[in-house]
Protein backbone atom coordinates (compact mmCIF):
# COMPACT_ATOMS: atom_id res chain seq x y z
CA UNK A 1 0.00 0.00 0.00
CA UNK A 2 2.84 2.53 1.01
CA UNK A 3 4.63 1.79 -2.48
CA UNK A 4 1.38 2.45 -4.40
CA UNK A 5 1.01 5.61 -2.49
CA UNK A 6 4.79 6.40 -3.65
CA UNK A 7 3.81 5.60 -7.13
CA UNK A 8 0.77 7.63 -7.03
CA UNK A 9 2.34 10.94 -5.32
CA UNK A 10 5.16 10.51 -7.70
CA UNK A 11 2.90 10.83 -10.67
CA UNK A 12 3.52 7.15 -11.95
CA UNK A 13 0.43 4.77 -12.39
CA UNK A 14 0.73 1.34 -10.31
CA UNK A 15 -0.28 -1.96 -11.93
CA UNK A 16 -3.89 -1.50 -12.16
CA UNK A 17 -4.42 -4.75 -10.25
CA UNK A 18 -2.51 -3.07 -7.51
CA UNK A 19 -4.90 0.02 -7.16
CA UNK A 20 -6.37 0.69 -4.10
CA UNK A 21 -9.53 2.02 -5.49
CA UNK A 22 -11.14 2.57 -2.10
CA UNK A 23 -8.84 4.75 -1.53
CA UNK A 24 -7.61 6.79 -4.58
CA UNK A 25 -11.20 7.73 -5.20
CA UNK A 26 -12.20 8.58 -1.65
CA UNK A 27 -13.02 12.18 -0.87
CA UNK A 28 -10.34 12.57 1.75
CA UNK A 29 -7.82 10.60 -0.76
CA UNK A 30 -5.16 13.31 0.44
CA UNK A 31 -5.36 13.05 3.78
CA UNK A 32 -5.08 8.79 3.13
CA UNK A 33 -2.11 9.18 1.27
CA UNK A 34 -0.63 11.79 3.27
CA UNK A 35 -0.94 8.92 6.51
CA UNK A 36 0.78 5.86 4.00
CA UNK A 37 3.23 8.63 3.06
CA UNK A 38 4.09 8.82 6.77
CA UNK A 39 4.53 5.35 7.35
CA UNK A 40 8.26 4.73 8.35
CA UNK A 41 10.01 1.85 5.50
CA UNK A 42 11.83 -0.02 8.24
CA UNK A 43 10.19 -1.04 11.56
CA UNK A 44 12.66 -2.25 14.20
CA UNK A 45 11.59 -4.45 17.74
CA UNK A 46 12.87 -6.43 20.06
CA UNK A 47 9.92 -9.41 20.56
CA UNK A 48 10.09 -12.51 22.19
CA UNK A 49 13.72 -11.70 22.85
CA UNK A 50 14.33 -11.61 19.23
CA UNK A 51 16.01 -8.59 17.38
CA UNK A 52 12.97 -8.06 14.67
CA UNK A 53 13.19 -5.99 11.66
CA UNK A 54 10.36 -5.79 8.92
CA UNK A 55 10.80 -3.86 5.46
CA UNK A 56 8.83 -4.73 2.09
CA UNK A 57 11.20 -6.39 0.11
CA UNK A 58 13.96 -7.76 2.55
CA UNK A 59 17.81 -6.37 3.98
CA UNK A 60 20.92 -6.13 2.03
CA UNK A 61 23.05 -8.69 3.77
CA UNK A 62 26.04 -6.17 3.88
CA UNK A 63 23.78 -3.61 6.17
CA UNK A 64 23.67 -4.20 9.49
CA UNK A 65 20.29 -3.57 11.58
CA UNK A 66 21.74 -0.46 12.64
CA UNK A 67 22.73 1.22 9.44
CA UNK A 68 19.81 -0.46 7.84
CA UNK A 69 17.89 1.50 10.30
CA UNK A 70 20.07 4.93 10.03
CA UNK A 71 19.60 4.70 6.05
CA UNK A 72 15.70 3.65 6.60
CA UNK A 73 15.20 7.39 8.78
CA UNK A 74 16.83 9.32 5.76
CA UNK A 75 14.50 8.43 3.38
CA UNK A 76 11.88 8.84 6.27
CA UNK A 77 12.88 12.15 6.89
CA UNK A 78 12.95 13.40 3.28
CA UNK A 79 8.87 11.54 2.73
CA UNK A 80 7.61 13.66 5.51
CA UNK A 81 9.38 16.64 5.00
CA UNK A 82 8.69 19.69 2.47
CA UNK A 83 11.02 17.98 -0.90
CA UNK A 84 9.08 14.98 -0.19
CA UNK A 85 6.95 15.66 -3.53
CA UNK A 86 10.22 16.11 -5.42
CA UNK A 87 11.82 13.43 -4.50
CA UNK A 88 8.91 11.07 -5.16
CA UNK A 89 9.08 12.48 -8.68
CA UNK A 90 12.55 11.47 -9.32
CA UNK A 91 12.21 8.47 -6.86
CA UNK A 92 12.01 5.76 -9.45
CA UNK A 93 15.13 4.15 -11.69
CA UNK A 94 17.72 1.14 -11.66
CA UNK A 95 20.29 3.45 -11.60
CA UNK A 96 22.25 3.19 -8.85
CA UNK A 97 22.02 -0.55 -8.82
CA UNK A 98 24.66 -1.17 -6.13
CA UNK A 99 24.82 0.18 -2.87
CA UNK A 100 28.20 2.41 -1.81
CA UNK A 101 28.59 4.49 1.56
CA UNK A 102 29.35 7.55 -0.76
CA UNK A 103 26.06 8.01 -2.29
CA UNK A 104 24.87 10.80 -2.02
CA UNK A 105 21.65 12.88 -3.13
CA UNK A 106 19.03 11.62 -4.80
CA UNK A 107 21.42 8.29 -5.72
CA UNK A 108 21.64 7.43 -2.55
CA UNK A 109 18.35 7.86 -1.19
CA UNK A 110 17.10 6.13 -4.62
CA UNK A 111 19.80 3.17 -3.74
CA UNK A 112 17.89 2.94 -0.17
CA UNK A 113 14.57 2.86 -1.16
CA UNK A 114 15.22 0.23 -4.11
CA UNK A 115 17.04 -2.01 -1.67
CA UNK A 116 14.00 -1.40 0.77
CA UNK A 117 11.18 -1.77 -1.66
CA UNK A 118 12.64 -3.86 -4.60
CA UNK A 119 15.22 -6.12 -3.91
CA UNK A 120 15.18 -9.77 -5.32
CA UNK A 121 17.74 -11.28 -6.79
CA UNK A 122 21.74 -10.02 -5.71
CA UNK A 123 25.02 -10.98 -6.49
CA UNK A 124 27.98 -11.63 -3.99
CA UNK A 125 28.73 -7.68 -4.39
CA UNK A 126 25.46 -6.39 -3.14
CA UNK A 127 24.01 -5.43 -6.78
CA UNK A 128 20.54 -5.73 -7.46
CA UNK A 129 18.88 -7.37 -10.64
CA UNK A 130 15.70 -5.53 -11.10
CA UNK A 131 14.44 -7.45 -14.36
CA UNK A 132 13.73 -10.86 -12.50
CA UNK A 133 10.29 -11.35 -10.87
CA UNK A 134 9.18 -14.77 -10.71
CA UNK A 135 10.37 -17.68 -9.04
CA UNK A 136 13.73 -18.40 -7.64
CA UNK A 137 14.71 -20.39 -10.94
CA UNK A 138 14.18 -16.70 -12.59
CA UNK A 139 17.23 -16.46 -10.44
CA UNK A 140 20.15 -14.64 -13.39
CA UNK A 141 23.50 -15.90 -13.66
CA UNK A 142 25.70 -15.13 -10.89
CA UNK A 143 22.73 -13.77 -8.55
CA UNK A 144 20.95 -15.56 -6.28
CA UNK A 145 17.66 -14.02 -3.68
CA UNK A 146 19.04 -12.01 -0.92
CA UNK A 147 18.30 -14.31 1.95
CA UNK A 148 20.54 -17.11 0.98
CA UNK A 149 23.24 -14.89 1.76
CA UNK A 150 25.11 -15.19 5.03
CA UNK A 151 24.97 -12.45 7.88
CA UNK A 152 26.85 -12.14 10.99
CA UNK A 153 23.64 -11.53 13.22
CA UNK A 154 20.73 -13.15 13.61
CA UNK A 155 18.02 -10.48 13.54
CA UNK A 156 14.50 -11.53 12.29
CA UNK A 157 13.83 -10.29 8.66
CA UNK A 158 10.09 -9.99 7.85
CA UNK A 159 9.10 -9.04 4.12
CA UNK A 160 6.66 -8.91 1.32
CA UNK A 161 6.50 -8.07 -2.08
CA UNK A 162 7.91 -11.48 -3.52
CA UNK A 163 4.20 -13.32 -4.06
CA UNK A 164 6.00 -15.74 -6.24
CA UNK A 165 7.82 -17.38 -2.92
CA UNK A 166 4.29 -18.20 -1.46
CA UNK A 167 5.91 -17.56 1.65
CA UNK A 168 8.37 -19.83 1.61
CA UNK A 169 12.34 -18.80 1.67
CA UNK A 170 13.85 -22.42 0.96
CA UNK A 171 17.84 -22.62 1.24
CA UNK A 172 17.77 -19.12 3.48
CA UNK A 173 21.23 -18.63 5.35
CA UNK A 174 19.15 -16.11 7.39
CA UNK A 175 16.49 -15.59 10.19
CA UNK A 176 14.01 -14.52 7.14
CA UNK A 177 9.73 -14.87 6.59
CA UNK A 178 8.67 -14.37 3.67
CA UNK A 179 4.65 -12.88 4.52
CA UNK A 180 3.38 -12.42 0.70
CA UNK A 181 1.39 -15.11 -0.60
CA UNK A 182 -0.24 -13.40 -3.38
CA UNK A 183 -3.86 -12.29 -2.32
CA UNK A 184 -4.24 -10.02 -4.61
CA UNK A 185 -3.56 -12.36 -7.37
CA UNK A 186 -6.02 -14.79 -6.39
CA UNK A 187 -4.05 -16.46 -3.28
CA UNK A 188 -3.34 -16.02 0.23
CA UNK A 189 -3.47 -13.06 2.66
CA UNK A 190 -1.45 -14.00 5.71
CA UNK A 191 -0.66 -12.94 8.25
CA UNK A 192 2.23 -13.74 11.46
CA UNK A 193 1.52 -13.19 15.25
CA UNK A 194 4.95 -11.50 16.18
CA UNK A 195 4.88 -12.79 19.72
CA UNK A 196 3.97 -16.49 19.03
CA UNK A 197 5.53 -16.94 15.58
CA UNK A 198 2.20 -18.10 14.43
CA UNK A 199 1.06 -17.84 10.83
CA UNK A 200 -2.54 -17.23 9.87
CA UNK A 201 -3.59 -17.24 6.07
CA UNK A 202 -7.27 -16.45 4.69
CA UNK A 203 -7.69 -17.43 0.78
CA UNK A 204 -8.02 -14.21 -1.55
CA UNK A 205 -11.65 -13.83 -2.70
CA UNK A 206 -10.05 -12.72 -6.26
CA UNK A 207 -9.98 -15.70 -8.36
Amino acid sequence: MTCTCWRWRGRRRAQPQGHPDAILAAPDRERLLDWLQSRPPLVRETLGGEDTLMTHAGLLPQWSPELATTLAAEVEAVLRGERGGAFLERMYGNAPDQWRDDLDGIDRLRAIVNVLTRMRFIDAQGRLDFAAKEGLDSAPAGFEPWFRFPRGDDVRLIFGHWAALQGETPGSRVNACALDTGCVWGGSLTALDLASGERTSVPSRRR
